[in-house]
C-alpha cells in the first residue's frame, strides 16, 4: 500500500451519537484534510443486507466496498435506526472487518492528493487504524444527551420513532460496541478526552482546534 508523507492524521474514537461525525467534519474541512466517517461503511453494508439478505456474499461485499464512493454514504436510509443496529451486528464479524480495514487505511494514509491529510471517526480508529495518527481524540456525551441528539436527528428526517425507543437502541449499541470482542471501542491512553454533553458544536471545535493548532504551531 502507498502512503503519503508528511500528511496530517487524525483519528477520533466515539460512541454512537456523542457528535464526534459534525466535528470531525468541521475539523476536516478547516485543515482540509480527507474525511471518512467508517461507521458510515458499516451502515452501508449494513442497509444492503437488509435490502437484499439473500444476496449477503462475502464476494458482493467486497465488491462494493471496493467502488464505494464518498455520495454512497450520504444516502440519508443509512441513519435508521434499524440500519445502526444491524451495523453494530455486522462490525463483529472478522471477514467484514478485514474488507473494511483495508479500506479505511488505504484512504487514512493515502487520501486524495488534494487534501493535507486525514481524518477518520469511528470505533477503532486510534489503535487498529491509525495508531501512528498525529492527534488522538475521544469523543463522549452522557448517554441521555447522545440519545436526544439521535432522536432529534432522527424527528428531521421523519422518522416515527420516540426518545424511549432511541435510548434503548443507544445502550444496545454501547453494549455491542464496548464489549464486542473484536476492535471494542475504548479509550487509549494516549487519546485526549473531549466531554460534549455540555458543550454546543462551535465550543467543541473550538476546544480541538486549540490543541492541533498549539502542537502546530499555528
Amino acid at each position: 500500500m502507498i502512503k503519503r508523507n508528511n500528511i496530517l492524521k487524525i483519528a477520533i474514537d466515539s460512541p454512537a451519537a456523542a457528535g464526534a461525525g459534525t466535528l470531525a467534519k468541521a475539523i476536516a474541512k478547516h485543515y482540509k484534510l480527507f474525511y471518512l466517517d467508517t461507521g458510515k461503511i458499516y451502515r452501508f453494508i449494513a442497509y444492503l443486507k437488509l435490502k437484499s439478505p439473500n444476496k449477503f456474499k462475502n464476494k458482493i461485499i467486497k465488491s462494493k466496498i471496493k467502488s464505494l464512493k464518498p455520495k454512497d454514504l450520504s444516502n440519508k436510509k443509512l441513519l435508521s435506526d434499524e440500519v445502526g443496529t444491524e451495523a453494530s451486528t455486522i462490525s463483529k464479524n472478522l471477514n467484514i472487518r478485514k474488507m473494511v480495514y483495508l479500506f479505511q487505511v488505504n484512504l487514512a494514509y493515502n487520501p486524495p492528493k488534494k487534501y493535507n491529510g486525514s481524518c477518520l471517526d469511528g470505533r477503532d480508529i486510534t489503535y487498529k487504524i491509525v495508531p501512528d495518527a498525529d492527534f488522538k481524540f475521544y469523543i463522549t456525551a452522557n448517554l441521555r444527551t447522545r440519545a436526544l441528539r439521535r432522536f432529534k436527528e432522527l424527528k428531521v428526517l421523519k422518522k416515527k420513532i420516540t426518545y424511549s425507543e432511541v435510548l434503548k437502541s443507544i445502550k444496545k449499541r454501547d453494549k455491542s460496541d464496548f464489549n464486542r470482542k473484536i476492535s471494542p471501542l475504548k479509550k487509549t491512553k494516549d487519546s485526549l478526552l473531549i466531554n460534549t454533553t455540555n458543550l454546543n458544536k462551535r465550543a467543541c471545535f473550538l476546544k480541538i482546534k486549540k490543541i492541533i493548532d498549539r502542537k502546530l504551531n499555528i
